[in-house]
């Protein structure tokens, strides 16, 4: 019964992982948004998005929620990986799957890290890893980070096509007839995002300049900038804000599996933990 008990408390906290991804990327669609209609908005990443949220009211409430939530996020990438709670298997597109959660997991570790140093007053941006970039083995780093967004962007795009998504959530009819195109249309433009900054770590890596570490705001700009302008980056912009929705969905809708191994795990580590007192 406390297993079971641990497994919803877990189950609880997967869902506000979701959420807290969701709000991040809401910050970071919403401010585009609003500098794509000239309203004072701003281009920004998932970093910039967490100190936006530490500046409002609350904001450091809202933010020690947030860490919580990317917590929660981590331990249940991880499980999704190593439990391969959705059925992926071993072939080499499961195991790819599961590899790209695993990645998943790590980087939404590192910026539960970076917002703990921000709910704790440090908002610096660390550069100490260019001149490390600048390097020949940090331009093959580069180059294979770059390959990974290429299959990353790809897959947000098939997902979107295919609306594969659907098999792991259970959103009722009367509200998916509104939700598989916002779903889909988020993840394309989360997928475009995605393959613009492989293209920035490709061409940084075959012509050996990496001065400049580019990430999702030069990938905003570069839409701003391009032939069709404002309305490229404000459909995109629009698109991120998407995601944040879809995200926050599946903290709704989304069937989160803890299979038995996991549940059985969590009893005896618990009976471990009362043996040892």
């Amino acid at each position: 019964m406390n297993s079971i008990a641990h497994v919803d408390k877990f189950k609880a906290l997967a869902k506000m992982g979701y959420i807290a991804r969701g709000v991040v990327y809401m910050v970071i669609g919403g401010l585009a948004l609003l500098a794509a209609f000239g309203k004072g908005g701003e281009t920004t990443d998932s970093k910039g998005a967490i100190v936006e949220i530490m500046h409002q009211p609350f904001g450091t409430f809202l933010l020690l929620v947030l860490v919580i939530g990317l917590i929660g996020f981590v331990v249940w990438r991880t499980i999704q990986a190593v439990n391969d709670t959705d059925g992926h298997g071993d072939s080499a597109k499961g195991l790819a799957i599961r590899g790209a959660l695993l990645v998943s997991a790590i980087t939404h570790g590192l910026l539960a890290i970076w917002a703990t140093k921000v709910l704790l007053g440090d908002e610096s941006r660390s550069r100490q890893g260019e001149k490390f970039l600048s390097t020949d083995m940090g331009q093959w780093i580069i180059g294979v980070v770059g390959l990974a967004f290429v299959c990353a962007g790809l897959a947000h795009i098939y997902k979107a096509w295919t609306a594969s998504f659907e098999r792991y959530m259970q959103i009722p009819h009367d509200k998916n007839i509104w939700a598989n195109p916002l779903c889909r249309f988020g993840l394309a433009s989360r997928g475009v995002v995605w393959c613009i900054l492989a293209w920035f770590c490709i061409s940084s890596a075959m012509s050996a300049n990496s001065g400049e570490i580019k990430g999702m705001v030069d990938a905003l700009e570069l839409l701003r900038e391009s032939s069709y302008g404002i309305w490229l980056f404000g459909i995109v912009a629009a698109g991120l804000f998407a995601f944040g929705v879809y995200s926050v969905l599946e903290a709704i809708y989304r069937r989160i599996d803890v299979d038995t191994d996991f549940k059985q795990g969590l009893g005896n580590l618990r009976e471990s933990i009362s043996r040892s007192h």
